[in-house]
């Protein structure tokens, strides 16, 4: 490994060259090292689930494009350098974020974020033994984030479970208490 300093050949060069050497830059040094070859430890359980989680994504990516509408919306929340492909991968690799639930007399108000679009909210009503009094698809709010869902009554005791679904699917559930 070697420091570079002052060397205006090298100032913007980042990456490998041939099958030997790498330059990358750490904590703002130029650094030249011989090239890494692939690791000799098994893969841990949690580098071969991200593993899947991202071949999951790239998959859903090559189907997503075919569809022109689709397409044309994750290209629209592309970034320079980016493309429809990359977004679907971003999208499809993260799940929606249920960040808030309230019980507002019948009503359940839930607060639901993803970085691209929640594609739904399902809300279902259990009583204490967890049986479901009811259940359905939440109505979106104006502001985007929040999703409205009317419930007949609450069961004392019971609770609300919330399954916000973004376009690719992933699932995110949380639940609250009925008091």
């Amino acid at each position: 490994m070697a420091l570079v300093k002052d060397n205006i050949l090298l100032q913007l060069v980042r990456g490998t060259l041939g099958n030997e050497l790498t330059i990358y830059e750490r904590n703002g040094q130029i650094i030249m090292a011989k090239k890494r070859g692939p690791s000799k430890k098994k893969p841990t359980q949690k580098q071969l689930e991200a593993r899947y989680k991202l071949q999951i994504a790239a998959a859903y990516a090559k189907e997503i494009i075919k569809d022109p509408e689709l397409k044309a919306y994750y290209k629209s929340l592309a970034g320079p350098g980016q493309n429809a492909y990359n977004m679907a991968v971003k999208d499809a690799y993260n799940s929606p974020e249920v960040q808030n639930i309230q019980l507002e007399d019948t009503t359940v108000v839930v607060r639901a974020k993803n970085a691209f679009r929640v594609a739904e909210v399902e809300v279902h009503v259990l009583d204490t033994t967890g049986h479901v009094q009811e259940r359905g698809k939440a109505s979106p709010g104006r502001n985007g984030v929040d999703w409205y869902y009317k419930a007949v009554s609450w069961p004392v005791g019971g609770k609300v479970i919330v399954v916000a679904v973004d376009l690719p699917g992933n699932e995110t559930v949380r639940e609250v208490r009925i008091e």
